[in-house]
């Protein structure tokens, strides 16, 4: 008898994430009744022992070594031209996937032929919201009110009902479950980022596609976030990231805040807007680089 699981292609970007991979994993495989899983880790040429500890533990899933580290888009992309299911998530290896989600989320997405991506609540270490999973599109006003005024209601979309689900503009590449249609109708990911800024290039294409963006909040992930990059205020006790992978991630986060409103944004905007914003993108930059965190 056939099964009636859907089946999910689970594509996981490793770099020196230590033993949060293999946790990751294990999380997955304990909710493997929940889908027809198809379990894709790709390694962007890590120095600890994250992969071969994954490898030791999970033999069955598929590895795959790039021997340098491609940055999260392009390491992503090599796994998903690979993939074959109907439906594909994207997550991360610093994440827990608790019992139901991937159930309730796949089940959402069979029924609700019009949205392109979800997500769970994707909540930190600390039980608090990680708002990169429920965001706005960072128009000049949305981030003229975060960053000067302290009002997210646009940026992070702070004023919605965060009990019910919603629609968002974009959601965080720690977690965005999808389906293969929408990838080879809008495309994977844009190589031109090294990371950051990935996700929310491709939830606008999928939005522009027609589709919607839904934030779920009935069920939940855990995201320790900034593991790899070590720019994150609350991940410094965890991360094991060196000064060149830190200044390297600290550079590419305010590089791609360029990449994308050049690319999505500028062409709707007069010259002197385009100037004020790129102008403040980098005199931030500027600024951040002492601390380097963000």
């Amino acid at each position: 008898m056939a099964s009636d699981k859907l089946t999910l292609s689970v594509v996981i970007l490793n770099y020196n994430t230590g033993n949060f991979l293999v946790k990751c994993l294990k999380s997955l495989d304990n909710v493997k009744s929940e889908a027809e899983l198809d379990i894709w880790v790709v390694d962007n040429n890590s120095t600890d022992d994250s992969l071969k500890t994954a490898q030791k533990d999970f033999p069955k899933f598929h590895y795959i070594e790039t021997g340098q580290n491609l940055g999260f888009a392009k390491g992503n992309n090599v796994a998903l031209k690979e993939v074959k299911s109907e439906y594909i998530l994207i997550l991360n290896p610093d994440t827990e996937v608790l019992s139901g989600t991937l159930r309730n989320l796949l089940e959402y997405m069979r029924s609700h032929i019009e949205v392109g991506a979800c997500s769970p609540r994707v909540e930190l270490s600390n039980g608090k919201l990680d708002w990169a999973s429920h965001r706005g599109f960072p128009t000049p006003y949305a981030s003229f009110l975060y960053y000067f005024l302290k009002n997210d209601s646009l940026y992070h979309l702070s004023g919605r009902d965060f009990n019910n689900p919603h629609e968002v503009d974009s959601l965080s590449g720690a977690f965005i479950l999808t389906r293969k249609e929408i990838l080879n109708k809008v495309g994977l990911f844009d190589e031109s980022y090294f990371m950051y800024a990935e996700d929310l290039d491709l939830c606008y294409r999928i939005k522009k596609a027609g589709y919607k963006i839904m934030y779920l909040p009935q069920v939940k992930i855990i995201h320790y976030k900034g593991v790899s990059s070590g720019l994150k205020q609350h991940s410094q006790d965890i991360t094991k990231a060196s000064i060149e992978s830190k200044m390297r991630a600290f550079n590419a986060f305010y590089e791609t805040m360029k990449i994308f409103y050049k690319k999505h944004l500028a062409r709707q905007y007069p010259f002197f807007i385009n100037w004020l914003v790129l102008g403040g993108i980098n005199l931030k930059w500027s600024l951040a680089k002492r601390k380097l965190k963000v």
